[in-house]
């Protein structure tokens, strides 16, 4: 056995999600750069109020496995895009299992269409949706 999940992604026992920006265009079936993601910019931690929106989205982005770009308060520069010496698994195996997460104020009505890159093969299964913000 090659220990990989055939059916879902992933390494076998290694559950993860992410979720990240896509596109309003119906057309483009994949996310946004983070520093193309505009609706987090609207968005503000009520647990790490010292995030900017981009700290927020890469968060989101890894499922936690990066807490911020460069550390905050509530994050270590050690666990930061910056700082942390290992990259992250393209499968997300190496994300922890829980995430920490935030409690998000919205700043701004809109909304994102987002995607999770883990569960979602391009082609047979995706996990994508709307949220709205009224």
């Amino acid at each position: 056995s090659s220990g990989i999940n055939a059916e879902y992604g992933g390494t076998a026992g290694t559950d993860r999600s992410n979720l990240l920006q896509m596109s309003d265009d119906v057309g483009k079936n994949y996310p946004l750069e983070i520093k193309h993601a505009s609706f987090w910019s609207g968005v503000e931690s009520l647990t790490d109020p010292h995030a900017s929106g981009t700290d927020i989205a890469i968060g989101f982005a890894s499922s936690g496995y990066y807490c911020s770009e460069k550390g905050t308060k509530m994050c270590p520069a050690s666990e930061s895009v910056e700082k942390k010496h290992t990259d992250i698994n393209n499968q997300l195996n190496n994300a922890p299992a829980s995430y920490f997460g935030h409690v998000l104020r919205f700043k701004r009505k809109g909304h994102m269409n987002y995607i999770c890159t883990r569960n979602n093969s391009f082609s047979n299964r995706s996990q994508k949706g709307t949220l709205w913000i009224k």
